[in-house]
């Protein structure tokens, strides 16, 4: 310890050790390839059973967005069919969720076509 004119200076020497490695390294491949297909990224959403069906459906009707899109408008009419006074308090308040959400991709999706 040091001390000049009133002023006492405290020096700590602290162990060397560290939390870490200095020298940390993964090798990465990020290029996925199955069959004739490449692709950067592989996200697998699990097996449905039938795989090369549902690459056909995907291929042929639309992504899984597209499907739920044609379901929620269905729904949607659907909702419009029931008197929702005679809903209970919690059924309408699922209703206005559901509109909700509707709503809101409703209003993306013309925001997505307005940038196109």
């Amino acid at each position: 310890m040091a001390s000049t004119a009133g002023n006492t200076a405290l020096t700590v020497n602290y162990p060397d050790f560290r939390l870490a490695p200095e020298k940390l390294w993964q090798m990465i491949n990020p290029l996925f390839v199955s069959g004739n297909e490449f692709s950067l990224f592989h996200v697998d959403l699990g097996n449905s059973g039938n795989e090369k069906l549902e690459r056909e459906i995907l291929d042929k009707v639309g992504s899984y967005g597209r499907q739920l899109g044609h379901l929620g408008e269905v729904v949607e009419v659907l909702m419009g069919l029931v008197d929702e006074k005679s809903l209970s308090p919690e059924d309408r308040d699922t209703f206005a969720v559901l509109k909700g959400e509707i709503a809101e991709i409703r209003k993306l999706k013309r925001k997505s076509s307005d940038k196109e």
